[in-house]
């Protein structure tokens, strides 16, 4: 099989950092961009965020995908409907701000709270859900935006909202349009899937993928390892992107597996990364 992706990473790695050794970085690495982030960007107004965008194109690297907010209040199928409109409104706004800066894609959390659908009952988070995609789906189509929902974690107290498989495969079937789909998060499915359930994410989440959160972990918390240094089962990932034909960039959603110096990674490390990287997937796809 062909790999027809490249290589991102998380923004979140290099928030505080200077944006010249961000690009610095990317550009030893062999990346080809960042997934932004409301904390990376904090402040700056249309026009900055518009230069910026430049200053990653001009280096050849691009800012795809961005995770909108996820804090607490940053729940979008909040049973209290002041809190989900509220919400909404936050990520209308952050999602502007992803256009603004280049973005295709926009990650978003189904939900911040860690209450058990057992008990909350899935149907209805999904009728607050219907609420706040009726509200964010046109606004994406008019920024030209994917919102892709991200498979969770599971809680403390039972499963989470988009921590089965049959979840996805419920919004996959309720919620069809072509300006929403779902980002894997490997590790998320590993903690909550085990070793043999991990893959079935992918399979309810395939027909609608639009972005990868490639983590590492033991299964037991998301650690948020580089790739290869848990138990995720990367022949099965990058066999799978590589059958779906995914061609978008691929974000690896951790730092390098390495000593952090001054508040930064060396370009040796971050090199590494995608090296190390780039060899589990040559490895699958033979």
């Amino acid at each position: 099989m062909e790999q027809k992706w490249t290589w991102s990473t998380t923004g979140y790695t290099f928030v505080g950092v200077a944006h010249d050794e961000i690009i610095e970085s990317c550009r030893a690495a062999g990346l080809s961009g960042i997934e932004g982030a409301a904390e990376l960007f904090p402040d700056e107004n249309d026009a900055e965020l518009d230069r910026l965008a430049r200053r990653y194109r001009d280096a050849g690297l691009g800012i795809d995908s961005y995770h909108l907010p996820f804090k607490p209040d940053d729940d979008i199928v909040c049973f209290y409907e002041t809190t989900r409109r509220a919400a909404v409104d936050t990520m209308i706004l952050h999602m502007e701000r992803a256009a603004a800066l280049g973005a295709r894609t926009v990650i978003q959390h189904p939900s911040t709270n860690r209450f058990s659908v057992d008990v909350e009952r899935f149907d209805a988070y999904l009728s607050r859900l219907d609420r706040s995609l009726k509200a964010l789906l046109p606004r994406a189509a008019a920024l030209g935006l994917t919102i892709a929902i991200e498979n969770m974690l599971p809680g403390a107290d039972g499963p989470r909202v988009c921590s089965r498989p049959e979840h996805l495969s419920l919004i996959a079937e309720r919620f069809a349009d072509p300006n929403l789909g779902f980002c894997l998060d490997t590790g998320h499915a590993l903690v909550a899937g085990g070793p043999d359930g991990a893959h079935e994410f992918f399979r309810a989440m395939k027909p609608m993928l639009r972005a990868f959160h490639l983590a590492d972990n033991a299964g037991d918390r998301d650690s948020h390892l580089a790739p290869g240094r848990g138990l995720v089962d990367w022949d099965a990932v990058f066999a799978g992107m590589g059958e779906i034909g995914y061609a978008r960039p691929a974000c690896i959603e951790t730092p390098p597996f390495a000593h952090r110096h001054d508040g930064l990674f060396s370009h040796d490390a971050w090199k590494a990364l995608v090296d190390e990287t780039q060899s589990l997937a040559d490895r699958a796809l033979r």
